[in-house]
């Protein structure tokens, strides 16, 4: 690598770190990493353990935003040093092209971070999978893109709990709903929402044939206390009903499983994997508000469209995605044009480059 290359990496560098510190408003996270810490030194901290959850959750998100920054800059301070060794005589080409190839991808990733300001990109996610028309194949192709995400969630040091959990009658899902937990969790899985394909020779066909089946992919942002959406009790049905599927050993024995049906919408909730029925039921009406804010927001957004002459799109039932396992083997997302002819690490939780294509393709729109 010649010194005029290695140069030109340093200034972008440069210039890409500082409009980040720029971005994320440096000197605003140190002060608030301060203050949370000083508010966690106080023995009555633990007292309110819910209100205790939300600081330590958000002094998390902006403390590996800071320590984030911070290596970036020790990793520069590092180039730098190498970089004038390297003009005084001393051939470090191998070591400045691997800190060039580190910072290059550190870099790509916090961008993409800081991508994510979208009103409950933070928060966490909470995925709905429900197989299209197709029987067990269908039901199939819904427990192997649930095995996906679960390795993404393992991957990235996110939680993963189940929330509702249908097995199919032969194999594969007929439905399971969960929640993705951990910093900007829906701001990244947000962009699996839709409608995913699968083309394969199916292990269910005696004759080996081709098979095209689909999952349909809901994603929303588990929002909690932070928007009022109110729910009426008469508005409402609470049904118990004794679990089923993947809830443990206790599921058959008492009716702790919970489905809320708002009368209004007709959007039906159920939640069955904890042993209490009163957990249940807060969950359970967790995911009907957040259902019930998605609603709300599709409906502006449709509006908004309607007076602007825009063609409404059923985002919900559009395919976003095609994973081609036969003729031949690629994974392709229709909105962005990013493909990958490697399916395996793919259908092990390795969808980032699809994530981020979509965060950058919707920066650039807006």
């Amino acid at each position: 690598m010649e010194n005029y290359e290695i140069s030109k990496y340093l200034e972008d560098f440069k210039t890409r770190i500082n409009e980040l510190s720029q971005a994320i408003k440096v000197e605003n996270i140190q002060k608030e990493v301060v203050d949370a810490e000083e508010l966690m030194k106080s023995p009555t901290f633990y007292q309110d353990m819910q209100e205790a959850q939300k600081v330590l959750k958000r002094f998390k998100e902006v403390k590996d935003v800071l320590d984030t920054y911070q290596l970036l800059l020790s990793w520069l301070e590092e180039l730098e040093v190498y970089f004038e060794i390297h003009k005084a005589g001393e051939d470090l080409t191998n070591d400045i092209e691997i800190v060039i190839k580190k910072l290059e991808k550190l870099l790509d990733n916090f961008e993409i971070q800081m991508l994510l300001s979208q009103p409950y990109d933070h928060c966490d996610a909470i995925i709905e999978l429900h197989p299209g028309a197709g029987g067990t194949e269908s039901q199939d192709w819904t427990e192997i893109l649930f095995r996906m995400y679960r390795r993404y969630a393992e991957r990235h040091d996110y939680g993963l709990e189940i929330l509702d959990y249908q097995e199919g009658e032969e194999a594969g899902i007929k439905s399971v709903t969960f929640m993705v937990s951990g910093t900007n969790a829906y701001g990244y899985l947000k962009s699996e929402r839709g409608v995913h394909r699968l083309v394969r020779i199916s292990p269910f066909d005696a004759n080996s044939r081709r098979h095209t089946s689909f999952c349909a992919c809901n994603v929303i942002p588990n929002i909690e206390e932070e928007v009022n959406i109110e729910i009426r009790p008469e508005d409402i049905r609470i049904d118990t009903y004794r679990s089923s599927g993947a809830g443990g050993q206790h599921v058959n024995k008492t009716d702790s499983a919970v489905r809320i049906t708002h009368l209004k919408t007709g959007i039906v909730v159920t939640c069955q994997t904890d042993r209490s029925q009163i957990q249940n039921r807060e969950k359970a009406m967790n995911l009907l508000k957040a259902k019930l804010y998605q609603l709300e927001q599709e409906e502006q957004d449709n509006k908004i469209r309607a007076i602007a002459g825009q063609v409404s799109e059923n985002t919900f039932g559009s395919q976003i995605r095609s994973y081609v396992f036969h003729p031949y083997s690629m994974i392709k997302d229709h909105r962005t044009d990013f493909e990958v002819g490697n399916v395996a690490p793919v259908m092990d939780g390795d969808i980032d480059g699809f994530i981020n294509a979509y965060l950058k393709s919707e920066f650039n729109v807006r």
